[in-house]
């Protein structure tokens, strides 16, 4: 296969991706379409992995981690709005896809990844694309990032059994937190928006399972 066809072909199949699996799970955004047309989703795939870029499965990637499933990456993105104003702090960079997909949104993205290698190859993907409006932190992101808080908007790439204690505090008034919260099967995607210095609202938007956080709370921490 040349690489016209190669290029054509990925092409085709992005289009697929949104117009079969994106839009039809009610992502019609067109500011996330665009930018999923936009971004290349193949160019953060493991190589292995390459013919599955655009598929509706989550992509394995070292140590345990995977990469979310394009429709599920389309629909959060959505839920967030974010704004090219916003300060946008991502726990679980991973292959560093879902990190650009937010860089191209936001002012500026904290991302932070437990593993060194995943956070080595995000980093060098995101500036091989020229995506410089990225902070790339090594550590446990379970617990958010201080140092540059307050964020407009925090969005974890894996699940927690409950709410992780420390991240609402994060946020700027008016900010969203974005958490799958639950145990295998029944997880379900949360939106938490900080309305005042100690007021919050938590939103259920939709049901799925994501792999866990590491170092995820097991306990109960919020009761409403």
């Amino acid at each position: 296969m040349t690489s016209v066809q190669k290029s054509l072909g990925n092409e085709q199949a992005r289009f697929n991706m949104i117009e079969q699996q994106i839009r039809t799970w009610e992502v019609l955004d067109p500011n996330v379409l665009q930018l999923l047309h936009k971004v290349p989703r193949e160019h953060f795939v493991p190589e292995a992995y390459q013919g599955l870029a655009f598929a509706d499965i989550e992509i394995p990637l070292i140590d345990g981690q995977s990469m979310l499933s394009p429709k599920l990456e389309a629909r959060i993105l959505q839920s967030l709005a974010i704004k090219p104003s916003d300060q946008v702090l991502h726990i679980g960079t991973g292959s560093g896809y879902f990190t650009a997909l937010l860089a191209n949104m936001a002012a500026h993205v904290y991302s932070v990844e437990i593993n060194a290698e995943l956070s080595a190859a995000a980093a060098y993907k995101l500036a091989e694309h020229d995506i410089h409006n990225v902070t790339i932190e090594l550590g446990n992101g379970i617990d958010g990032l201080k140092a540059h808080q307050p964020y407009d908007v925090i969005v974890l790439t894996g699940s927690s059994p409950v709410e992780p204690l420390n991240l609402r505090d994060q946020l700027a008034i008016g900010g969203s937190l974005f958490v799958v919260l639950g145990s295998a099967p029944a997880m379900e995607a949360t939106l938490i928006t900080r309305v005042s210095e100690t007021g919050f609202n938590k939103q259920v938007i939709f049901e799925t399972c994501l792999p866990e956080l590491a170092n995820a709370p097991q306990g109960n921490t919020f009761s409403f």
